[in-house]
């Protein structure tokens, strides 16, 4: 009865999936439950297993136990052409076509739709035809597939997948090789198709700020198990993803989506004042210049703050909505003796932080600051 429940819930349910090579498992015990038109991706360091997953549930690989189970039928009883009406897959392993051009492999999408002969209607061929102009591949449809770049490559088998009129679609690293311009071409098309379309969409993906605004979940992948699952909000921690990618040699922001590298370790020799995001071009200047620096007065919900925290090697700091505090004014006074240089990247007044007046007087009667300029950088 638990069982039934389960695939009633489920679109695709892998229940107690262990995946692998010639027998032996790699990862064990895989349990995830994907609903209809959701987004789900797949993280992790690499060679951790997430294609080997993704092949298993499109069976490119035999189970080594559990099941796959797709819209209440168990995965191995779907004949092949039932199947590939149904899911869609564009995985890495590179396709060499003889004689083929662009047009002509996405096609192949609608050979599961053709008679025995194979032949496409002048509808098929319209499908065809849209699906190519929807990742912008029209203009190299008469091209021999196999003389375009691997992101052409990539876009052209996004278009047969898109074409094919899955129910799923199933990707590995679809990203790779795409400028980014086309990275959110993609992002755009998945979304809509899950969206608009109701087409559940599993991948893979390197990139984990796009996996934080494209997916619905996030399935991490690590060692010989699923290390965790869960929404994007609840994953994207930076000690979740440092514990995952197994990082000690930089940081990542989940506000931001962004990895940084170390900061520059010893005493302050710049101060930087800045708010509301001026000071951030400074800060990563000075870090390439491997130069330690202070940053001030931040208010720790500045967005300035965001990154000071992860590069600067002393933040002085204030409560938010708080007017500036004698300890965080005295700090940054002391900074503005000891600093050789201070760097007046924009700080914007207003009757809460009144008192950086106070540190901007001082900071140019010492004769040490400078203001920022855009061109500095």
């Amino acid at each position: 009865m638990e069982k039934v429940q389960s695939e009633e819930k489920y679109y695709l349910h892998l229940e107690g999936l262990s995946v692998g090579y010639n027998g032996k498992p790699v990862i064990r015990d895989i349990e995830i439950g994907i609903r209809r038109g959701e987004i789900v991706t797949l993280i992790g360091p690499n060679g951790a297993g997430k294609s080997t997953i993704l092949k298993s549930i499109t069976r490119q690989l035999s189970l080594v136990e559990g099941e796959v189970v797709f819209d209440l039928k168990n995965l191995s009883d779907y004949s092949f052409r039932e199947l590939s009406s149904r899911m869609a897959v564009v995985l890495t392993d590179r396709l060499h076509p003889e004689l083929m051009t662009c047009h002509d492999v996405v096609a192949t999408g609608r050979y599961p739709y053709t008679g025995r002969l194979g032949r496409l209607t002048e509808e098929d061929e319209r499908k065809v035809d849209d699906a190519m102009k929807a990742v912008q591949a029209q203009e190299i449809g008469n091209r021999d597939f196999n003389a375009i770049s691997d992101g052409q490559k990539q876009r052209v088998l996004l278009a047969r997948a898109i074409c094919q009129e899955p129910d799923i679609i199933i990707l590995d690293e679809p990203t790779s090789f795409l400028d980014i311009k086309h990275k959110l071409k993609l992002l755009s098309i998945l979304r809509d198709m899950a969206k608009q379309k109701n087409i559940t969409v599993v991948m893979s993906l390197h990139e984990i700020d796009l996996a934080m605004k494209i997916s619905d979940r996030i399935i991490c992948v690590h060692g010989d198990k699923i290390f965790r699952s869960g929404t994007p909000e609840s994953i994207f921690h930076e000690d979740t993803i440092r514990e995952l990618y197994e990082i000690d040699n930089g940081f990542f922001d989940p506000m931001f989506g962004s990895i940084e590298l170390p900061k520059v370790e010893g005493n302050p020799e710049v101060l930087v004042l800045s708010s509301c995001g001026t000071g951030i071009p400074v800060y990563r200047r000075l870090q390439k210049e491997k130069m330690p620096f202070a940053a001030g007065i931040l208010y720790t919900n500045d967005v300035d703050y965001r990154l000071a925290r992860l590069l600067a090697s002393q933040v002085i700091t204030e409560k938010p909505f708080h007017e500036i505090s004698d300890r965080a004014v005295g700090e940054t006074l002391e900074a503005v003796k000891s600093c050789a240089r201070i760097i007046d990247a924009g700080v914007t007044i207003g009757p809460g932080n009144r008192r950086m007046q106070e540190i901007l007087d001082a900071a140019y009667e010492s004769g040490k600051c400078v203001k920022y300029r855009v061109s500095d950088t």
